[in-house]
């Protein structure tokens, strides 16, 4: 509750540096914030060229396999960016740390929010490619804000993790960088877990909290199940969650006050 409040009495403050950090991590470039917009669209045209040309890919029931990877990418990319960039997110802002009366705690969140404009872009310019080609989100589409929150609780919780430990161990950005570039395939976002005929891998896909929301975004984009007809998955979902959280949190707070002596 504690951490609740001071995100709700600077939710104003949060918004302004999440904008600035958005524009100053492109700023020098000519092209400025465009490349923000740009990589996501050339990372899935890339997957597109290798995965259903290369190797023709075979589609995902009715739907063409280009849709079925933009709709497992979406979540997986903002995942992956906002891990990366709050990781380090107390030695970015090691200024702002060292400031007594600067509420610390609204640092990751402010990473995560930053990379969240892009989240909104790549959604929507997902969604115009579905109605492109003959395949519109239906009814079911209305659950992705389910899925989005759930989303951002999971990059938060890990974020307080991650960069907690970054300050006192500045080699677990390269551990986080390498877990990103695995997790791709791990989670999973370019193969179907259908095709593996494996129960042991199966059950451990269903603890794996991106895959949870991975396959969320792809029933409400590919009008599958609603979330309420997966009590399962969503049980073991909420409950590492509130896990990560805990960790995350007490951890956080129990070596806040030492991130001033070894920034």
């Amino acid at each position: 509750m504690r951490i609740i409040k001071e995100w709700i009495n600077n939710r104003k403050l949060i918004m302004e540096l999440a904008k600035n950090d958005f524009f100053m991590r492109y700023a020098g470039s000519y092209f400025g914030t465009l490349w923000a917009f740009v990589q996501p669209v050339v990372t899935v045209l890339l997957y597109v060229f290798v995965f259903q040309i290369a190797f023709h890919a075979n589609p995902s029931g009715d739907y063409p396999y280009v849709l079925w990877l933009i709709a497992g990418l979406i979540p997986w990319m903002f995942f992956s960016e906002s891990i990366t960039l709050s990781t380090s997110c107390f030695l970015e802002y090691s200024y702002l740390v060292k400031k007594v009366v600067f509420p610390v705690s609204i640092l990751p969140i402010i990473k995560v929010i930053s990379s969240t404009f892009v989240h909104i872009f790549f959604v929507l310019f997902s969604f115009g490619i579905y109605c492109l080609m003959g395949k519109v989100p239906g009814i079911h589409f209305v659950q992705f804000i389910y899925y989005f929150v759930c989303l951002l609780l999971l990059v938060i919780g890990c974020a307080f993790i991650t960069s907690t430990i970054v300050p006192f161990f500045r080699d677990f950005l390269s551990i986080v960088n390498i877990a990103m570039s695995v997790g791709v395939w791990f989670t999973p976002i370019l193969w179907n877990l259908n095709d593996v005929n494996n129960q042991i891998v199966n059950y451990i896909m269903y603890f794996n909290p991106v895959y949870y929301i991975v396959n969320g975004y792809r029933e409400s984009f590919m009008n599958g199940f609603w979330f309420w007809q997966h009590p399962g998955l969503t049980a073991i979902f909420w409950a590492e969650l509130i896990i990560i959280y805990a960790v995350g949190i007490s951890s956080f707070y129990k070596m806040k006050s030492h991130f001033a002596d070894v920034l």
